[in-house]
């Protein structure tokens, strides 16, 4: 999965139009798009997404061992 269709499948969830996701973060939609469509984004950024979108971010590694970071 891409990041944009991440990103647009949370916003469908949400019940969010990526449009507003976009005001929520004080983006232009025009930005958001072109973050999304480059698949780069900071991890504060990513951070803001999931606040704006009312959800939890989880992100990292998940070794053989069963560790965690």
């Amino acid at each position: 999965m891409t990041v944009k269709q991440l990103v647009t499948t949370a916003c469908a969830y949400a019940n969010i139009k990526p449009a507003e996701l976009a005001r929520r973060l004080g983006w232009s939609a025009q930005n958001l798009n072109k973050r999304l469509t480059t698949g780069k984004l900071s991890m504060e950024e990513w951070e803001a997404i999931a606040e704006a979108l009312g959800a939890r971010l989880n992100l990292g590694f998940t070794f053989p061992d069963g560790k965690q970071i």
